[in-house]
């Protein structure tokens, strides 16, 4: 098992072919247990062993042609600056080769386009003055892009060629034939001036850049939520220290710190509220629109923004242990995990460039040899394959499809914590639900209430002061209840808690019990007053509370656990969707179906301990379901794990968010249905792109090669190829975006 796991910033790479070859590269070191390099995000997840280890990936990654410095998104922004300065530097570079490219192009076609040259640059008055021309046109846009030939050389005599090889090899060839032909025009022979390709040079290094800047504002796009996410939290607090209230930087904050929120302010820190109350707008972290109130005990999140109250909050956690940490920790760990289907791109793209290479030389070969064209021709055809044949947009279809999906996820309050997981969920044909605190609100509440000579606040008073003593939550219920009518309590003397029946106590000079049948059996009180009620009770799924007064039943106190809202409607959805739901609960079989049938689930798996949930749900996945297992409570811990995919609701416990797969932030059970949609969604993006991809190599191939000549079609121009190929990586990006767009 690796100690460590570090993040990597990734400079150099072009292609997917750059990131295979990192990839490759630093799993040959004999400490690293796992390396993956995810082209979208410029970033490589390393699993390895020892401290030394870390030096020694920077230094093999150097060595193969490329720079990685340690990723540590929390101290600052350095991702968002560096991608920033990167389409600022590819800008720069586009708009220098056009000031030189323009003309070029004007000198080079002019005559043939029938545009006036002066009789100086004209290639029939003064050849040597046209060539020299185009060449001190070129040389600058040769310089500005010399990127490509410093990476893709590189990579070309390390032995793993990339996108810039093609765009080296292709251009350099272009660039020294036109040499070659210009050393001849020099010594007098002027038909060779129709053979310079000079504006070709220039012109395919220019598009191909303008391509890249294209694609990096739309890689710019897919990593939009992490970059609001970033700049969410707040650069300074106001603490209390010593009395005094003084503004601190948020480094500077300390855990049990005693932090002063204005209204309006940022909550700088995660928190408990130990002073004022206020309505807080959570939205960024949930995806909650409506304010939540805040009073006193109550938990407050970092980046938060506080409403029209004054807040004193003591610091629980802060820096990276913050929940808005936590949440780019997951999105992040999400997007550089690499989903099963992107390994059909890997593997392509691992021997696509050194193919590429072959099938342009043979393909010059072929036409002059075989067909006996042209030198001019043959080459002019192998170029064009060099240019348009990049597996860029092979190396992107997965990753901005996960990045995009995670992104839209966590804007609606969904974590993915890895992006196989956008993959499996997308198989899943069984949900599992648990039941209290997931299918139900977790908190009983008082729903009925019948008397047999006693008023019904009579009840309640007396219930209630025997119940404050209790810790049972059906207890608190009553007490809650109690308190909301405004009803005043009982001194109580001589309280007993009766295991397994309930509870006694003398109340204003009477015994009163207060539990189950049992207890009423024991102390010899006649229920037969409640049959009716206690038959109708349990056909709900409620749980009716005894209540004795010495030797008679003075009532009837019906509790139950509400259904929350969106229940019945999320339920009715993913039967819609054709998937399969069940509801495991350890409750019994009666109360489990009551509840079931309310919502609409037909299946109903009762009375299980802890272990024996995650038993049920390998029983299923036996018969060949794929399950997903919904669950907040302690008890579901196992079965989540057991789970093809676990989803935790958010206000659950921790151990239950740390189980899961999906972390869904709001109790809202119509995000499970989200995180489904998202899901199917992104791996139908996926496959659209792969095959796009796919189909676009596929046939701008065969078109550079010179099939469409062959029977009289057109062939192939190689700045048009340089074209083609920036437009299919921008294509696939622009085609991911499409998931911020789509109805969830």
């Amino acid at each position: 098992m690796a100690e460590k796991k570090d993040v990597f910033l990734i400079e150099g790479m072009t292609c997917a072919s750059c990131a295979l070859t990192i990839e490759k590269t630093v799993k040959k070191l004999s400490k690293v247990e796992n390396a993956v390099v995810n082209l979208a995000t410029e970033k490589m997840t390393v699993d390895y062993e020892g401290e030394e280890t870390a030096e020694a990936i920077k230094k093999v990654v150097s060595d193969a042609g490329y720079a990685a410095t340690l990723f540590e998104p929390m101290i600052n922004n350095t991702q968002v600056k560096r991608q920033s300065e990167a389409i600022s530097n590819v800008w720069r570079q586009f708009i220098l080769s056009v000031i030189f490219a323009l003309p070029l192009c004007y000198i080079a076609m002019g005559s043939m386009l029938g545009f006036w040259l002066p009789s100086l640059l004209s290639p029939h008055h003064a050849p040597m003055h046209f060539a020299i021309a185009q060449l001190l046109l070129t040389l600058p846009v040769m310089y500005f892009e010399r990127r490509f030939y410093n990476n893709g050389l590189r990579s070309l005599f390390k032995g793993h060629p990339n996108m810039d090889s093609l765009v080296a090899i292709a251009t350099l060839a272009a660039f020294l034939y036109s040499l070659y032909s210009l050393y001849h025009i020099g010594f007098g022979y002027t038909q060779y001036v129709h053979n310079l390709y000079f504006e070709s040079v220039a012109v395919i290094l220019t598009l191909i850049t303008l391509g890249k800047y294209f694609e990096l504002l739309s890689k710019g796009r897919t990593s939009d939520t992490i970059n609001k996410l970033l700049t969410l939290s707040a650069k300074k607090a106001m603490v209390i220290r010593h009395g005094r209230e003084q503004s601190v930087s948020i480094d500077q904050v300390v855990v049990g710190d005693t932090v002063l929120i204005r209204p309006g302010e940022k909550i700088p820190v995660d928190g408990v509220v130990i002073s004022g109350d206020s309505a807080v707008d959570e939205s960024m972290l949930t995806g909650e629109a409506i304010p939540v109130e805040k009073a006193v005990n109550s938990h407050v999140y970092s980046a938060s923004i506080n409403g029209q109250g004054v807040l004193k909050v003591c610091a629980e956690k802060v820096g990276d242990e913050t929940l808005l940490s936590h949440i780019i920790k997951l999105i992040e760990d999400a997007q550089q995990t690499k989903a099963p289907i992107a390994k059909i791109a890997d593997r392509v793209s691992g021997v696509f460039v050194p193919i590429v290479i072959v099938i342009a030389l043979v393909t010059g070969v072929f036409w002059y040899f075989v067909m006996n064209e042209s030198f001019v021709f043959s080459f002019q055809v192998a170029i064009a394959i060099l240019v348009i044949a990049c597996p860029c947009a092979l190396g992107l279809a997965t990753p901005t499809a996960i990045m995009v999906g995670t992104g839209c996820a966590a804007e609606n309050g969904i974590l993915f914590k890895r992006g196989d997981i956008l993959e499996n969920a997308h198989h899943v044909d069984t949900v599992v639900f648990d039941k209290t605190g997931t299918i139900t609100q977790g908190k009983p509440i008082v729903v009925s209430i019948t008397t047999f000579g006693v008023s019904e606040d009579e009840l309640l008073s007396q219930v209630a002061s025997i119940e404050k003593l209790s810790e049972h939550p059906l207890g608190q219920a009553i007490v809650e209840k109690t308190f909301e009518k405004g009803l005043s309590l009982y001194s109580v003397d001589s309280f007993k808690s009766l295991t397994g029946l309930g509870l006694q106590a003398e109340v204003s000079g009477h015994t009163l019990y207060v539990g189950n049948a049992k207890l009423m059996v024991a102390k010899k009180i006649d229920v037969s007053l409640a049959y009716d009620v206690v038959r109708s009770v349990a056909e709900l799924g409620q749980t009716p509370i005894y209540v004795g007064q010495n030797s008679r039943l003075i009532g009837i106190i019906t509790l139950a656990d509400q259904i929350k809202a969106d229940s019945e409607e999320t339920i009715k959805t993913l039967h819609n969707l054709g998937v399969n739901v069940v509801m495991l609960t350890g409750d019994n079989s009666q109360t489990a179906k009551a509840i079931a049938k309310q919502v609409g689930i037909e299946q109903v798996i009762s009375d299980v301990l802890p272990d024996q949930k995650a038993k049920a749900i390998l029983e299923l996945q036996a018969k060949g379901h794929r399950v997903a297992m919904v669950g907040d409570g302690i008890n579901d811990a196992p079965a989540l794990a057991s789970s093809d995919v676990g989803i935790a609701i958010g206000s659950g416990t921790d151990i239950a968010i740390e189980t899961a797969d999906i972390i869904l932030m709001k109790p809202e059970l119509a995000d499970v249905v989200k995180s489904l949609t998202i899901s199917r969604l992104t791996i139908k993006i996926i496959k659209e792109n792969l095959f796009w991809a796919f189909i676009y190599n596929v046939l701008s191939i065969p078109v550079a090669m010179g099939v469409l000549y062959l029977f009289g079609g057109p062939l192939l121009n190689p700045m048009l190829a340089g074209v083609a190929m920036g437009c299919s990586s921008v294509s696939v990006i622009l085609n991911a975006l499409r998931l911020k767009v789509m109805r969830l």
